[in-house]
């Protein structure tokens, strides 16, 4: 296939550019930096464009039988006004580019990325892909980014909407920052613990995609995260465990919220996300419970 992947060269798409090339797909990054981050190869293109902005970038879009849509600023930052406009515009500008690009007529698939975050502070609920969405920045952002992607199914296209959990993986992502204080000791659970946390493995990430790219009857929103959704107690229990390190320094929520503001009260919320869609759709996960995840990647 020829497949197009926006946010190509980050931590989720530098693994599924990797596994695509791999089994003989011609892929053409998308990515902000005016070099590629890449290896070469000779089925690798990459543009350099900023695209929350249309551009001759998207000339690229018509010739493509699959997209992939990866771009968005990290919420993993202190939040003002000025970087929650940056989380914002750098999805939903760009799913809107990317979408307003495709023919008329296409029968492209899209799966574009959201979040676990669409369901807002879920509380003790499980939340399946027909739950609804939540009320707070990041539910608006995600019911918004999912709608500017679903607009290309008006254009014929197959549109899948991958809700991400947290995403584990070796060399990047959430677990290069988490992993110092667990190595040291000096980690431990975020407020009391009881929130939920919507994990998945960065291989199931990749694999899923793979699976969803061919399967004809896939289409709508899917929960990307594990069948097996732990307590934030739990995760940071076995993170410890994992380096061989107690866990047993929590982050009060009061001093999160405080220092960190609206970003720290994000933090302090949890879903307990069911991909009850993948399940279904006969994928089956490498990494369905946390133990076996942690093990490949601190262990390996």
């Amino acid at each position: 296939m020829k497949i197009l992947i926006t946010g190509g060269t980050g931590f989720v798409g530098a693994a599924v550019t990797r596994r695509l090339l791999e089994t003989g797909h011609e892929v053409t990054v998308i990515g902000s930096s005016r070099k590629c981050r890449l290896p070469a190869h000779d089925r690798l293109s990459y543009v350099s464009a900023d695209t929350t902005r249309p551009g001759d970038w998207q000339r690229h879009v018509p010739a493509q039988e699959a997209l992939i849509n990866l771009t968005g600023r990290s919420v993993f930052n202190l939040w003002n006004e000025n970087y929650k406009k940056a989380i914002y515009d750098s999805r939903i500008l760009t799913t809107r580019n990317l979408v307003a690009a495709l023919p008329a007529s296409t029968e492209a698939v899209l799966l574009s990325t959201s979040a676990a975050g669409f369901y807002g502070d879920g509380g003790e609920d499980e939340k399946i892909e027909t739950s609804g969405p939540g009320d707070d920045f990041l539910a608006m952002v995600c019911r918004d980014w999912e709608a500017e992607a679903e607009k290309a199914a008006s254009k014929g296209a197959r549109v899948v909407r991958m809700r991400f959990g947290v995403v584990l993986g070796r060399n990047g992502g959430p677990m290069s920052t988490m992993k110092l204080p667990f190595k040291w000791g000096l980690g431990g659970p975020i407020g009391n613990g009881k929130q939920w946390f919507p994990w998945i493995h960065l291989d199931d990430v990749v694999n899923a995609m793979v699976f969803l790219l061919t399967a004809e009857a896939c289409r709508g929103p899917f929960n990307f995260t594990a069948p097996q959704p732990v307590r934030q107690k739990d995760f940071a229990r076995q993170l410890g465990a994992a380096y061989h390190r107690p866990a047993l320094l929590p982050v009060p929520a009061c001093v999160m919220k405080l220092v960190l503001g609206e970003f720290g009260r994000f933090l302090v919320q949890g879903q307990k996300v069911i991909p009850r869609a993948l399940t279904e759709s006969g994928y089956l996960f490498t990494y369905p419970d946390l133990s076996s995840a942690l093990r490949e990647i601190v262990v390996g």
